[in-house]
C-alpha cells in the first residue's frame, strides 16, 4: 500500500511510523524547512502514551522521558494559595516532553528519506489520491516524469496539515477557524529550575501554567484575554507586567527564559465541527480534523489517537493495496470512531476555557469556590475519563513489507 502523509507534525510522523511498521510504503511531505521551530512543552496524557505504544514508539518514548519523576499538581490563586491539589498517583502516568525533542525522535524513527521537508502538497483529487508536489525539497521526481511540479498517486492520502489545513476543503466543507478570545505566550527555561510543582494559576482573564520537564527545565505558558496579537516587542516585559506580582516561582521562571525563545500564539479552533473526516481515499487527522483549544491538554493526544486508530484499522484489514470498497468501509469506521470523541472533547475544552478565562469578579469568585470544594477523587476521575481510550484490536491482515519509501506512479 502506498501512503502519502501531508504534514510532518506529531500526528503525521507517528502515523507514518505505524504504517511503515505495518509494511506500507510511506512518504511524508512537509512545506516547512527541517529546521523550523517546534514549539515548547507537550503533555502526553495516558491516552496519548497508549497511542504511541500502539504505533510501536514505546522504546523511543521511554528514552525521551528517562528521568521523569511523577509529581502531583493542582490549581492555585495568584497569591499562591492552592485551590486543590492532586497527588502524584493521580497524574503519575502523564509525561511532559519538549515538542522539538519529540519531533526529532519521531523523524529519526522513520526509514531514512521518508520525510521531505520544503515540499508543498496540494490534494488535487481526494477520490483518486492524486497529490501535486511543489517546492525546493523535491530532490527527485517520485512520479518518474521529470515535471517541475510532480504529480503522485497514492492508495491512501492522510491529511495531517494542521489547523490551517489546505487539504480540508478538498475533503469536505471547511468551516474556517475561530479565535477563542485569548492567546498564550509559551517558553522553556534553558536550565533546570528544581522544586517546581506542576500547577495552573487562574486570575481574572489571566492564567499561568508551570510544567517541569524530565530534566527539570520548566515549560510555562501565560494566557491572557484580549486581541489575537501581542502588543509589546519585549515578551519579558509584557508577561511580567501581567504576571510579575504572582506567586513564586512565576517571575523567576519568566526572567530566566531567553526572550528570543518565548513565543506568542492566538488560541484558535475550528469554527464548526466537521461533518466528515474522509472522502474517497483521503482522510483528515490531527488538528486538520479537529483543532481544539488547549485547555484540557488533549489536542496533540487526540492526534496520536487518530494515528493509532487509522493504522490499526488498515493493518487489520489490508493486504497489499486494499480495494476501494474495503478502504471506504475502513475510513467510514475511522470516522465513526474518531469524529464523535474528538468533537466532544473539543466542546469540553472550549467550555473549560470560558470558565478559566472569565474576567468577571463574581464568576471568578464562584469558580474558585467550586474548585476548593472539588474532592481530589473527582478531579482525578475527570482526567481518567478523558484518558480512558484503547485503539481498535489488530487482526490478522498485514500489509506486505516495504523496501523503501517510494510511490508508484
Amino acid at each position: 500500500m502506498d501512503v502519502v502523509v501531508i504534514g510532518a507534525g506529531l500526528a503525521g510522523l507517528s502515523l507514518a511510523h505505524g504504517f511503515q511498521q505495518s509494511g506500507a510504503r510511506t512518504m511524508v511531505v512537509e512545506q516547512a524547512p527541517a529546521d523550523r521551530p517546534q514549539g515548547s512543552g507537550l503533555s502526553l496524557m495516558p491516552n496519548g502514551l497508549t497511542a504511541l505504544h500502539a504505533l510501536g514508539l514505546g522504546p523511543q518514548l521511554e528514552q525521551l522521558t528517562r528521568g521523569h519523576s511523577p509529581a502531583g499538581g493542582g490549581q492555585r490563586t495568584p497569591d499562591g494559595r492552592w485551590l486543590y491539589r492532586l497527588p502524584a498517583r493521580a497524574v503519575g502516568s502523564v509525561r511532559v516532553v519538549h515538542r522539538a525533542e519529540l519531533h526529532a525522535v519521531l523523524v529519526q524513527a522513520l526509514v531514512p528519506g521518508t520525510v521531505r521537508f520544503g515540499v508543498r502538497a496540494t490534494l488535487v483529487d481526494p477520490l483518486t489520491g492524486q497529490v501535486q508536489l511543489q517546492g525546493p525539497g523535491i530532490d527527485d521526481d517520485p512520479s518518474g516524469g521529470g515535471d517541475e511540479d510532480p504529480m503522485v498517486r497514492a492508495d491512501l492520502v492522510v491529511c495531517a496539515d494542521g489547523l490551517r489545513s489546505r487539504a480540508r476543503a478538498a475533503i469536505g466543507s471547511d468551516p474556517g477557524i475561530r479565535y477563542a478570545g485569548y492567546g498564550a505566550w509559551r517558553g522553556v527555561t534553558p536550565a533546570a529550575v528544581p522544586g517546581v510543582e506542576p500547577s495552573e494559576t487562574w486570575g481574572r482573564g489571566l492564567r499561568f501554567g508551570l510544567v517541569p520537564l524530565p530534566d527539570n527545565r520548566v515549560y510555562w505558558f501565560a494566557v491572557r484575554n484580549g486581541p489575537p496579537t501581542a502588543t509589546a516587542q519585549d515578551a519579558h516585559r509584557e508577561v511580567l507586567d501581567l504576571f510579575g506580582t504572582w506567586h513564586d516561582p512565576i517571575r523567576r521562571v519568566v526572567e530566566s527564559t531567553d526572550a528570543a525563545t518565548i513565543t506568542w500564539s492566538p488560541i484558535e479552533e475550528l469554527a464548526r465541527p466537521l461533518t466528515t473526516l474522509f472522502r474517497g481515499v483521503s482522510v483528515l487527522v490531527g488538528d486538520a480534523a479537529h483543532a481544539m483549544t488547549p485547555n484540557l491538554g488533549q489536542g496533540g493526544n487526540q492526534g496520536l489517537e487518530d494515528a493509532a486508530t487509522l493504522v490499526r484499522l488498515l493493518t487489520r484489514s489490508a493486504a497489499g493495496a486494499p480495494d476501494r470498497q474495503v478502504l471506504a468501509q475502513l475510513l467510514a469506521r475511522y470516522d465513526e470512531l474518531r469524529r464523535p470523541r474528538t468533537q466532544r472533547i473539543a466542546r469540553l475544552s472550549r467550555q473549560l476555557g470560558r470558565i478559566a478565562s472569565t474576567d468577571q469578579a463574581l464568576l471568578a469568585i464562584g469558580r474558585d469556590a467550586l474548585l476548593r470544594l472539588t474532592p481530589t477523587r473527582a478531579a482525578a476521575a475527570s482526567i481518567d475519563a478523558l484518558a480512558d481510550w484503547r485503539p481498535p484490536e489488530v487482526g490478522d491482515g498485514v500489509v506486505p513489507p516495504a523496501t523503501r519509501p517510494t510511490l508508484s506512479a
